[in-house]
């Protein structure tokens, strides 16, 4: 047998018993987990001239559901008001079941909370942009963001120990 590093082969072959060892990352399923959009001007607000003002939050939470199986859940929350009054509130939590298989611990948390977001994101913002739209507004695209930037900048600003419990849902 090939000489070995905590279990694995150095030279990343397969043990000779057909163990599967290498590093595997899925993604199993992705949902809408939940989705509220309030209109609680209309009519009125379709007759306000002036455009509003969006304000958008973003949240990441991750919790182990198996072994070896984490949801990634990807909150997004918007508000826009025009003129003093509410337009309209959409509340969207968008989530995926990832499958994590001889991952090293190092690498969790990055993926968990930089990567699996920058898979979901792109149809989550596919269903809140239909969401606005089927409310009667103009669709809201939102800007593709850098989750693995983001998190390279919480986990610089926090500190590695203080991270660990950010993103838990």
């Amino acid at each position: 047998m090939a000489d070995q590093d905590n279990g694995m082969p150095i030279d990343n072959q397969p043990l000779a018993n057909g163990a599967d060892t290498g590093p595997s990352v899925g993604l199993i399923s992705q949902y809408v987990k939940d989705l509220s959009f309030e209109n609680p001007n209309a009519p009125a607000i379709y007759q306000n001239p002036n455009a509003p003002q969006i304000d958008v939050q973003f949240n990441i939470g991750v919790q182990q559901v198996a072994d070896e199986v984490h949801e990634v859940t990807l909150k997004i929350d918007v508000k826009a008001d025009s003129a003093g009054t509410t337009a309209f509130i959409v509340d969207l939590t968008y989530a995926g079941l990832f499958g994590l298989r001889n991952v090293p611990a190092e690498h969790l948390q990055p993926f968990l909370l930089g990567e699996a977001p920058r898979l979901l994101f792109p149809f989550a913002r596919r269903v809140l942009a239909d969401c606005v739209r089927d409310g009667g507004f103009p669709p809201l695209l939102l800007e593709p963001i850098d989750f693995g930037q983001l998190y390279l900048q919480q986990a610089g600003a926090q500190g590695e120990q203080g991270f660990g419990d950010v993103g838990q849902a």
